[in-house]
């Protein structure tokens, strides 16, 4: 009895123990993630002011790197020039349609002011057409021929409704020139990361396989594939829209072809469509031009206005193995819910999502097939 009492005496001793030293590394645990957790904290609240600037750096340097290594290698592999002249071409497209634009509107602004300031300024007779309009044709010409004598009365009468709206203009230019400010941040920044971008790559892969192993890496070039195919299909396929419109807008000499082309542009990019602007500059040949004119612009027009529609699913789904459907939900998705961001991460997103599913669906059947 003596020695039973001994043995279990033994046993709870050592049960003890074994909870003490549990209960230790328990505790030790939880303060080691507490620490983890409190430095984790406190380094996302130092990033979060730059987290976007950061995001949109990731995705111009996804897309642009195989510009810049084809750059590099014709460039006998001097890796910092050609991210140097890749940083200033991208530079140049995103503030030279600013600038013109700008230019154009402060030569015009001056114009109007000398011509008014000397006396001299004095509207154009009004198009007929414009005062056949139904329902709103009477409004026009009656606020025209007011503006025509009376610049001052015109004033008078409409300024209350021309504050809001000029209100509303300069929130739209100021929130233009943020936009335009935070896209040449992005691309300073972009411009830093095609040097180290291959190392930058391989350590996001071995934080992949951490997380998701053993595809973690596979996802990652999945990213980076549905980022470049998306840059390729969205931005490419408006920069071709673009420029055919401007081209054509230029060549049948279409009043404000340059702002038109801009306008055109940026409609493409967020997936409206340059129908805005098509559409109303067809309208004003018919009104404008002979027969003839008019009919070869609008034969020239219709095309680039439906090319995308072509172009897009051709470019995006070209080496993917994602559905082209899936894509274009996270594009439209994307853009609804998170803006010109999410243009690009929402396909990013959804294809790596999709991915996951039919992996974990393949695993299922492979389970069933073996048992």
């Amino acid at each position: 009895m003596a020695d039973q009492s001994d043995h279990n005496r033994s046993e709870n001793s050592v049960s003890t123990t074994t909870d003490a030293s549990i209960d230790a590394k328990v505790i030790d645990i939880a303060i080691r993630l507490g620490v983890l957790g409190l430095f984790a904290y406190f380094s996302l609240q130092l990033v979060a002011p730059f987290f976007l600037f950061l995001l949109w750096a990731v995705v111009l340097t996804v897309a642009l790197y195989p510009v810049y290594d084809w750059l590099a290698s014709k460039l006998g592999g001097r890796k910092a020039l050609s991210a140097t002249l890749v940083t200033l071409v991208c530079l140049a497209i995103v503030t030279g349609p600013v600038a013109v634009l700008v230019v154009s509107l402060v030569e015009t602004l001056q114009t109007w002011y000398k011509a008014m300031a000397g006396g001299t300024f004095k509207l154009p007779t009004m198009p007929q057409k414009l005062a056949d309009l139904p329902v709103v044709g009477s409004r026009i010409a009656e606020l025209w021929d007011l503006a025509s004598r009376s610049l001052e009365q015109f004033f008078v009468k409409v300024g209350p409704t021309l504050v809001p709206a000029g209100e509303k203009v300069l929130a739209m230019l100021a929130s233009l020139s943020g936009s335009v400010l935070f896209f040449m941040v992005s691309i300073i920044v972009a411009g830093f990361l095609f040097v180290p971008g291959p190392a930058l790559a391989a350590g996001a892969k071995r934080f992949a396989d951490r997380i998701i192993a053993p595809r973690g890496a596979e996802f990652v070039d999945l990213s980076g594939a549905t980022i470049r195919n998306v840059s390729r299909g969205v931005i490419g396929v408006a920069v071709i829209q673009g420029l055919l419109t401007g081209i054509l807008l230029v060549a049948f000499s279409v009043p404000f072809a340059g702002v038109l082309t801009f306008v055109a542009l940026i409609l493409c990019i967020i997936q409206i469509g340059p129908a805005l602007v098509i559409i109303p500059a067809i309208m004003w040949a018919w009104s404008s031009m002979a027969i003839a004119p008019a009919l070869i612009f609008t034969v020239l027009m219709l095309p680039v206005m439906l090319i995308d529609n072509v172009l897009r699913p051709l470019l995006m789904s070209r080496g993917l193995d994602v559905p082209m459907l899936v894509i274009l939900i996270g594009v439209f998705g994307g853009t609804l819910a998170f803006g010109l961001l999410g243009l690009f991460l929402g396909p990013v997103i959804l294809s790596v999502f999709y991915e996951l599913v039919m992996a974990w669906v393949n695993v299922g059947d492979e389970t069933e097939r073996n048992s």
